[in-house]
């Protein structure tokens, strides 16, 4: 392929993302270029807008992608192969795929147990790396997965939080016949929910601070939905055996607790900004399962499965779609000023 410009939005620091033009780089043999399709804005990205850096590496490059900022943004994507490696076989010039962004070494203790997701260089295209935000990308051939006809660019986008949430469903061990909480109706919980449908639960409360968002929750499967705004959510429901904390802030994780029974478990799926406290007593006392849940692994291909099939469909969180060159205004801003907007893609079709 010969080499070309393309845009991309770049982070250079907080509330510095650019949209420039880029000069393609030369493809190393395990590698596939991608002519990006969309992109979608994850809540990481926002706060790397809004404050970082936080996982951007800045002063040394990342062990696995060689890369430190300026980085471009995007780890939500997916798109067509525009131009395959030497050594890399199974792909081929067009085919659709979306992309799992997480990078993996392949050699440490935890990638031999197959839990990539905990590897020791763990990181994300698109925050350790350069990422899809763009109308082109790299990436090593391993994060890719071919799309059947049946799953749209508009679902692929989504995938990855898709992931995220199927992940932390299957941690929890959530199953046919339970009752579950989701405190955040953000697009990880939004997503949860409809994933807890999926999974037969007979009951699902959401809470949140956003009307908006708890409307979405009750079109998406939730049973009860409750904004935390004057009220709580232990107040309308008890002793459910599954709660997911999907925010990453003490109210939540506190929320998340207490509406459960005991015995029940708690699932920490937010992202903490601050070291959060809980009451070690009562989870003893209680006997509170408490799992943690970070990214994803093996779960693309039974999601895309899911979407193929009709049984799932992450798009319906997606509430806007804009240009790449309206990523600042039309994407951080907007999500940073209108909490009805849950997930917004970048459109490069």
């Amino acid at each position: 392929m010969q080499h070309r410009q393309f845009s991309a939005a770049v982070w250079y620091g907080a509330r510095d993302v650019r949209v420039e033009t880029r000069q393609s780089a030369a493809l190393f043999a395990k590698e596939l270029r991608i002519r990006v399709a969309k992109c979608g804005i994850c809540g990481s990205d926002l706060h790397e807008y809004v404050n970082g850096p936080h996982a951007i590496p800045v002063t040394e490059e990342h062990p696995l992608s060689k890369r430190k900022a300026p980085i471009i943004l995007g780890h939500e994507f997916c798109g067509t192969v525009a131009e395959v490696g030497s050594e890399v076989t199974g792909f081929r010039i067009d085919q659709r795929v979306a992309i799992e962004p997480e990078y993996r070494c392949g050699c440490c203790d935890a990638c031999l147990r197959g839990e990539y997701n905990l590897c020791v260089s763990m990181g994300f295209a698109g925050l350790m790396g350069d990422g899809g935000m763009a109308e082109e990308a790299v990436i090593p051939a391993y994060m890719a997965h071919p799309l059947p006809d049946e799953v749209s660019f508009t679902q692929a986008a989504v995938l990855e939080p898709a992931a995220v949430a199927l992940h932390a469903v299957r941690r929890s061990g959530l199953g046919p016949g339970m009752r579950c909480a989701v405190v955040g109706a953000g697009a990880i919980g939004l997503l949860i929910v409809q994933l807890a449908k999926v999974a037969g639960a007979r009951e699902i409360a959401v809470s949140d601070l956003t009307d908006a968002r708890l409307q979405l929750a009750s079109r998406l499967g939730a049973t009860l939905t409750v904004n935390t705004h004057d009220q709580s959510l232990s107040d309308h429901v008890r002793d459910v055996d599954i709660s997911f904390e999907a925010v990453g802030v003490q109210s939540a994780l506190t929320s998340s607790f207490n509406v459960l029974r005991k015995g029940g478990r708690l699932v920490l799926v937010g992202l903490f900004g601050k070291p959060p406290t809980i009451d070690a007593f009562r989870l003893v006392n209680r006997e509170i399962d408490l799992v943690s849940s970070v990214g994803y692994r093996h779960v693309y291909t039974d999601l895309i499965a899911l979407v193929a099939g009709g049984v799932f469909d992450p798009s319906r969180i997606v509430t806007r779609e804009i240009e790449l060159g309206d990523v600042v205004r039309g994407g951080f801003e907007r999500l940073l000023n209108d909490p009805a907007n849950i997930k917004i893609l970048v459109d490069q079709e």
